[in-house]
């Protein structure tokens, strides 16, 4: 779904990553880990075609990125973004709503079945209670679901999120990266997310990309366990994955 060819991100004179040949697959969630400044939101952005990519190409469903219009990216991903949403006079259903602009008439007139694919977006995150309520009222939590549902109402096969449980505790980032497992096997849609948290990675995600600059390997979560690629960058324990309960421990060298 999201193909990598030889590709180079940076900045100026530093170069990030280089030499990505990779894919990341269709009906999988796919965790982006690193440490601080190694070029997880750039390679988002590069994705979401918000950032310049220095060399090589991105193909999006077979089709190379530079080639897609604004309005093919539009119905091709979907990008939800760290910051923090509170639109104060804005209830939560015409939020989930602005996912449907690229398929409106041009003066934004929702029709019969952009109306039941909103619905249907709040019920699959499970938001309908809230769809009158306004986002300033809500949690942080609460928030973030809805922006994942404004996603979904835009209903691409490619679905970015930069730190999505960047302000949540630890049982509402379980339960937001499980709502994100299920959306990515139920609806097959390829699903990239950036997050600091190795233990949720490593448990919930059926792929892992991993950056250790220049590097990105792309694998397997019990093969990116296996590889030794986390212990290097991490620890200096050794990781071990119980692919039976999926949880994660680290041991003493």
């Amino acid at each position: 779904m999201i193909r990598f060819d030889n590709i180079r991100l940076g900045y100026g004179n530093r170069t990030l990553i280089e030499n990505l040949s990779a894919t990341i697959k269709r009906g999988a969630l796919t965790a982006l880990v690193g440490r601080n400044g190694t070029g997880k939101s750039t390679l988002l952005r590069a994705i979401a075609q918000l950032g310049d990519v220095l060399s090589g190409e991105i193909l999006l469903d077979g089709h190379p990125l530079q080639e897609l219009t604004p309005s093919a990216m539009a119905s091709m991903v979907a990008f939800v973004t760290t910051d923090k949403v509170r639109i104060a006079n804005l209830r939560c259903r015409d939020v989930v709503a602005l996912g449907r602009a690229p398929y409106t008439n041009w003066i934004g007139r929702m029709q019969e079945q952009d109306k039941a694919i909103v619905e249907q977006a709040l019920a699959s995150v499970g938001m309908s209670d809230y769809a009158d309520k306004t986002m300033d009222r809500m949690s942080d939590g609460e928030c973030q679901r809805i922006m994942i549902a404004r996603a979904l109402a835009q209903q691409t096969p490619i679905i970015l999120l930069d730190e999505p449980t960047a302000f949540l505790d630890m049982p509402n980032r379980y339960e937001l990266c499980t709502l994100l497992r299920r959306l990515a096997h139920e609806e097959q849609k390829c699903i990239l997310f950036s997050t600091h948290e190795l233990d949720i990675a490593l448990s919930l995600c059926d792929a892992v990309a991993l950056i250790a600059p220049p590097e990105l390997h792309i694998l397997p979560t019990d093969e990116m366990v296996r590889s030794g690629h986390i212990e290097r960058l991490f620890t200096t324990g050794i990781v071990e994955f119980d692919p039976q309960t999926r949880t994660v421990s680290v041991k003493e060298k």
